[in-house]
Parts: C-alpha cells; sequence; structure tokens
C-alpha cells in the first residue's frame, strides 16, 4: 500500500526578480480578487506592480528570499519518517504544492502520479480552514487533477484547529517562555480577513477563537492577560480586528511586556520574521515597550508533526464523505464556506 500526502502552503518567492510573479499570482487568485477573469486580471497585474517594491524591501530583509519552501521541506521530511515509523505496511511519501509559486500543484501532480500511489491525502500547513487559503488550495488541485486524469482515491482534511496535539505544541511553548515573566501581555496574532469574508460564512476566525480557547485551556491559568489580534492588513476594506498594531501601541505603552503569538502560522516567512519581528518590534519599542518576545512558529515541533501523522493514520475517525475529513467538533450552520456544509 502506497500513499501520497500532500501539503499545501503558499509558497513564497525565491529572488527578488519573482516577488512581482509572485505576488501577480496571489492576486490573481478568484478566492482573492472574487472578480472575472477579464477583469481580474489586469487588476491582478496593476496591484503587483505596484506592491513589488515595497515587498523587495521586505524580502531583503531575509536575505533576498522567502524562507517558506526549505522550511516546510523540513516539514514535509519530517511528517514522512513519523508516518513511516508508525506504519510497515504503509509507505508514506510527502509532497509539496504551493498555491502562489514553486512547486506548484501543476508540478506536483506530476510527482504524485509518477509515485502511482493508492491513495491521496490532501493536508493544509493552514490548522484553520479558510476559502481563501485551504479552500483555494484544494479547488485548485481539484481542477488540476481532473485534467491531468489523476484519477486516484483522493481524501481531504481540510483542517485541525483543535486537534490536541497542534494545541500542545503551542501551549508547551508559551508556558516556557512565560515561566518567569511578571506584568505581561500574551498575544494570539493571526493573518486578517476582510470582515465581509467573514460575514459571506467563512469560519476562520470562529476557528482561530477555538484555537485560541483550547490553548488557553490547555494552559489553564485564569491569571494570564490575552487577547487575540489579526494582522497584516492591506486595502482599504474594513477587517477583522483588533488589529495587531492596535494591541502593541495600547500594551507598550502600559509598560507590559509583550508575548506574540503566532497561532495561525506553522511556517516562519515574511509576516513572522519581518512584519512581527523586525515591524511590530520597532512599533512597540516606540510606544514605550521594554520587553518583546516573539513564540516561534511550530515548524518541525514534535508534539504538531506527531499529531498531523496522527490526524493521517487515524483519519477515518473523522469521516464525514468519502473524500472529506473534518473534526469531530463541525462549525456552526453559519459558517456556509465551511466544506463540511458543502
Amino acid at each position: 500500500m502506497k500513499k501520497a500526502i500532500v501539503l499545501f502552503n503558499l509558497g513564497g518567492p525565491d529572488n527578488l526578480e519573482s516577488v512581482e510573479p509572485f505576488l501577480f499570482n496571489l492576486f490573481n487568485d478568484p478566492a482573492i480578487l472574487n472578480l472575472p477573469k477579464l477583469i481580474r486580471y489586469p487588476l491582478a497585474k496593476l496591484i503587483s506592480k505596484k506592491r513589488a517594491p515595497i515587498a523587495k524591501e521586505i524580502y531583503k530583509e531575509l536575505g533576498g528570499s522567502s524562507p517558506i519552501l526549505k522550511l516546510t521541506k523540513d516539514q514535509a521530511n519530517s511528517l514522512e519518517n513519523s508516518l513511516n515509523s508508525k506504519q510497515n505496511k504503509t509507505e508514506y511519501k510527502v509532497f509539496i504544492a504551493m498555491r502562489c509559486w514553486k512547486p506548484r500543484a501543476s508540478d506536483t501532480i506530476q510527482e504524485v502520479k509518477n509515485f502511482n500511489p493508492n491513495e491521496i491525502i490532501l493536508l493544509p500547513l493552514y490548522p484553520q480552514y479558510s476559502a481563501a487559503t485551504s479552500g483555494s488550495s484544494i479547488l485548485e488541485w481539484e481542477s488540476l487533477a481532473n485534467k491531468n486524469n489523476l484519477n486516484i482515491n483522493t481524501k481531504t482534511i481540510c483542517c485541525y484547529p483543535e486537534d490536541k496535539k497542534f494545541i500542545k505544541a503551542h501551549s508547551s511553548l508559551i508556558k516556557e517562555k512565560i515561566v518567569n515573566l511578571r506584568h505581561y501581555k500574551l498575544i494570539f496574532s493571526a493573518h486578517g480577513l476582510p470582515e465581509k469574508n467573514i460575514k459571506k460564512g467563512d469560519p476562520y476566525q470562529w476557528q482561530i477563537e477555538q484555537s485560541v480557547k483550547r490553548v488557553m485551556d490547555e494552559i489553564n491559568d485564569e491569571s494570564i492577560d490575552y487577547i487575540l489580534s489579526y494582522q497584516s492588513r492591506v486595502g482599504p476594506l474594513k477587517w477583522i480586528g483588533p488589529s495587531t498594531e492596535e494591541v502593541i501601541v495600547e500594551n507598550s505603552k502600559l509598560n507590559k511586556h509583550l508575548v506574540i503569538v503566532p497561532i495561525a502560522f506553522v511556517s516562519e516567512h515574511s509576516e513572522t520574521l519581518v512584519e512581527l519581528d523586525i515591524e511590530y518590534e520597532k512599533l512597540a519599542k516606540a510606544n514605550g515597550c521594554k520587553n518583546y518576545t516573539r513564540i516561534e512558529a511550530l515548524g518541525v515541533n514534535v508534539n504538531f508533526i506527531d499529531g498531523l501523522s496522527d490526524l493521517i493514520i487515524n483519519k477515518e475517525d473523522y469521516k464525514l464523505t468519502d473524500s472529506l475529513y473534518p473534526p469531530k467538533k463541525r462549525c456552526p450552520s453559519n459558517f456556509t464556506k465551511c466544506p463540511c456544509l458543502n
């Protein structure tokens, strides 16, 4: 028995010349700009061209490229080792498909076909589901699979916002950092979304809230002062809040030690290494913060990787349909973009 695991992630430019085409791929995604193709394509060209100079400066801070592919490969290797160490009757091979840069799903499909597995399992590296992230990657894969006659039994693990080992990974890292701290604010930061997306039924914000609640339940200390906030806002639309920037300014003025937790990012990339580590720390210190701590993304954290392998091996425990394996705790019925409700 051979099984292929396909990890979905966003991807990132591998050099400064690829920043603009990476941005174009991002904004040309109908899940990001929900417009007819004749309008979306030229608008994506315009936006990517306008934003490329600023984005290049960000990637210069990272040495001229995004580290996300290397780090995702590390996660893939760790997951493959974990799976094959737990089951000797099944050969697992882990592949990577990036939504906006290399390796794209079209390339990965050919690699999977060459492996010729009995089963394919799609696993987004987005713990919390959003139509703009996991949903977009899943739809792209399904479309390309049909075009490439990839007629192999395919299962999807759509999200895992309250998975026990995902939660334990976060809570353990947090407890290590705060054990000797006093007068601090624990700030969970997740990528934001336009408010209209949530009103249209995207479950992302609700799932983020469940993740934070479960982490705090696991830490089990009611004295901790914490808040959930959202970062990376762009454009004129109203986004969900509060914004991480606002929370940082407010608590820096109170001279609190800020402890930042990237609750929705499992890999280090520009939004953790530059936005959280450089831009937001600078903002904090400009407003009186003396101590600023950022907890690392989960990466190849043993609990996290072990949890992913358990989700794959035990996926039948979560079966909803022949192709969908969501958490047992389902999204409320008003979140109509949740794949469980479609």
